[in-house]
């Protein structure tokens, strides 16, 4: 039998998180040898993780995180809630986000190029990956500019971590509107900030539907433009933040509560776990 401890057992199983029957197997391949044994279990852990790249990944965790005059939200990814709720799991989401602030990445493709060490966060993530047996994807990340920030972190079920992440960066100092601007984002799912941004194409397809839809109703030629034009309105005040209705009083919209508070929301983002 190789020349290794029971402490030596615990210390790998410890580091690593993997079980008791594999980190005993790669210690006696690895003679005993710890850094051996972890190279085993890593290696094994990566073919491990060419099985897995095709399988979804609908859990994970929303982390965000303000850095002067920017803020970083990402999506980092997993096969199950069982990981996604353990320690190792939430600790890489905050190495990960930590590193790709530091590289000032904007997309995933720079995120994952960023630096942890040694180490890109991609060959982290993949190590991670390996040792806890499931695959791990960073999905998405985004950066917010702004004067402030509101940054919202919603749990959908208090043994996960946040499941839904809001950033708002803003002007003014209404620091608690701000953030029911942020829940209210959350519930709601606004897509843009003004009409302009709404892609013409998603604008004219839309217009189409609501004409076919009206017509087929029988309603009388002459009504129609208005009809038609209130419907499209409809549809902007489902998409665009200022347009919809504030989720804590639907009397009044989120321009008259931005206007009232003295804010101006200077951009947004949404996450949400699988969505």
């Amino acid at each position: 039998m190789a020349d290794f401890s029971l402490d030596d057992l615990k210390t790998l199983r410890e580091r690593l998180g993997t079980g008791m029957v594999e980190t005993k197997n790669a210690l006696v391949e690895a003679g005993g040898d710890l850094e051996k044994a972890v190279e085993v279990l890593r290696l094994k852990g990566a073919k491990g993780n060419a099985k897995r790249a095709d399988r979804s990944t609908s859990e994970g965790l929303i982390a965000a995180k303000e850095n002067g005059k920017e803020t970083t939200i990402i999506e980092l990814s997993c096969e199950t809630d069982f990981v996604a709720k353990g320690e190792k799991f939430v600790t890489l989401g905050n190495t990960v986000l930590d590193a790709v602030i530091a590289a000032g990445a904007t997309t995933p493709e720079e995120g994952l190029a960023a630096k942890v060490g040694s180490d890109t966060v991609e060959q982290l993530i993949s190590n991670e990956a390996a040792v806890l047996g499931e695959k791990i994807v960073l999905r998405r990340l985004a950066v917010v500019k702004g004067d402030k920030f509101a940054i919202y972190l919603h749990k959908t079920n208090k043994d996960l971590p946040p499941q839904v992440g809001v950033v708002v960066g803003y002007s003014g100092d209404d620091a608690e509107t701000a953030r029911s601007i942020a829940q209210h984002i959350s519930f709601a799912d606004p897509q843009y900030l003004t009409r302009d941004e709404v892609p013409s194409a998603d604008v004219e397809a839309e217009r189409r539907i609501v004409e076919e839809i009206s017509r087929n109703e029988g309603k009388p030629e002459a009504s129609l433009p208005k009809i038609i034009e209130g419907r499209v309105n409809a549809f902007f005040k489902q998409v665009v933040l200022p347009e919809q209705d504030y989720a804590r009083d639907n009397k009044q919209s989120i321009s008259k509560v931005l206007a009232d508070s003295g804010l101006t929301v200077q951009g947004f983002v949404r996450f949400k776990v699988g969505a």
